[in-house]
């Protein structure tokens, strides 16, 4: 029969011997049985053997030197070339994006600063000498406390205010140490058209100008900066920095200044640390002040200038806020003048400086003033001297 082989078909026809059973047609050779709706494979060809991909070598594929693939670096034959990276571009307009906000901070913090008349023009004036002199003020005004406020501090009712801490800084003008001399506010001195009398009288008489006109013909140096901070300044910069270290050397109590603190450093909210460098009563007075003073402004520079506080967004602006209302300056006087006032005080607190109080001969009373502080005039004049001209002043220091 057409399409039928005699192959095998006695073998097909003793498997297939039962009854009722039909014959199967064998399939074209290459075919095989697949169920319906199957596609059907086409026959294979043995005699050509199928071509075998090429194993991936164990290192992943890399050129066998391990470095780049030797065509990374040539250019694409086909498609949209790699647009080059301008790295150099990209940091450039970073930079210049800083340089912008930093130039923009400083304008918005110098137009916060509270300036008052301080430095004064008169005949027979100090000539300017090297470096940068500060005259740095602290008074006793309650300005801004209110009668809560006032009650939290334990600063009083006393009206007006009065120089309750004059130091004078001296920032070299090459790499010299900065210098802090304390003028105690009792010193004995002339003041012009008052004759003589405290040193803080200066300030009762005729405000921020005659106290700087005093210090300068008292000391010979011509003042280019002036500061100053009162009550509320104070407590809010201490506030602000969350606190400010104190060490005192002996338990200390002063019922007028409202002070009770053990030996020990601590730390001293804003009532605590008000109390510290106002207390007066003590074994040499005035001088163990000015000591307390220096020790806490040191302290709380380098609470101010740490890394936690200027690497800190929110601590750093809060605190330029609040130091600039805090904080009076001369007319003259514009934040980039007072950059470096911080950094020679940090420097100092860190032994980077002299700390000081002007040569002292002794004290005495005196009708009309007081109990006076009377400079060694012959040690404080060398002292100043070396001021001027921006000269070291170890050995001339101390009282």
């Amino acid at each position: 029969m057409s399409g039928w082989s005699d192959e095998g078909a006695g073998e097909r026809r003793g498997q297939a011997g039962t009854a009722g059973e039909r014959p199967q047609k064998p399939l074209p050779p290459g075919w095989s049985v697949r169920p319906r709706g199957m596609r059907q494979r086409p026959p294979r060809n043995l005699d050509v053997r199928p071509e075998r991909r090429p194993a991936r070598p164990p290192d992943g594929g890399r050129p066998p030197d391990g470095g780049r693939p030797r065509d990374a670096g040539r250019p694409r034959e086909s498609g949209r070339p790699r647009r080059p990276r301008h790295w150099g571009r990209r940091i450039g307009v970073v930079l210049l994006v800083l340089v912008v906000l930093l130039v923009g901070l400083g304008v918005w913090v110098d137009s916060l600063l509270n300036r008052v008349e301080a430095l004064p023009d008169y005949d027979g004036r100090p000539a300017a000498t090297p470096g940068a002199d500060w005259l740095v003020v602290g008074s006793d005004s309650r300005q801004g406390l209110g009668a809560s406020r006032r009650r939290q501090l334990g600063t009083g009712q006393a009206a007006g205010g009065r120089a309750d801490t004059m130091m004078l800084l001296h920032i070299p003008r090459g790499t010299g140490k900065p210098t802090l001399v304390s003028l105690p506010r009792d010193s004995y001195v002339p003041i012009h058209d008052h004759g003589r009398n405290k040193l803080n009288a200066a300030f009762a008489f005729g405000g921020p100008p005659l106290l700087v006109r005093t210090v300068e013909e008292a000391t010979g140096i011509r003042i280019d900066r002036y500061m100053e901070v009162g009550f509320d300044g104070f407590a809010s910069v201490v506030d602000a920095v969350g606190g400010v270290q104190i060490c005192p050397k002996t338990d200390m109590r002063d019922p007028m200044a409202g002070l009770d603190v053990k030996a020990g450093c601590q730390l001293a909210s804003s009532k605590k640390a008000l109390a510290y460098v106002r207390a007066r009563h003590s074994g040499r007075g005035d001088l163990d002040r000015v000591e307390r003073q220096q020790e806490f402004l040191g302290s709380l520079v380098d609470k101010v200038t740490s890394p936690g506080v200027l690497l800190n967004p929110f601590k750093s602006v809060s605190l330029l806020r609040t130091g600039t209302d805090a904080v009076a300056v001369d007319q003259a006087a514009h934040v980039w003048n007072l950059v470096r006032f911080p950094f020679a005080m940090r420097a100092i607190a860190g032994g980077g400086g002299v700390a000081t109080t002007v040569p002292v001969a002794g004290s005495a009373s005196v009708p009309g003033a007081g109990s006076v502080v009377q400079w060694d005039r012959e040690r404080a004049t060398a002292l100043f001297e070396a001021l001027q001209h921006d000269q070291p002043v170890d050995g001339l220091a101390g009282t």
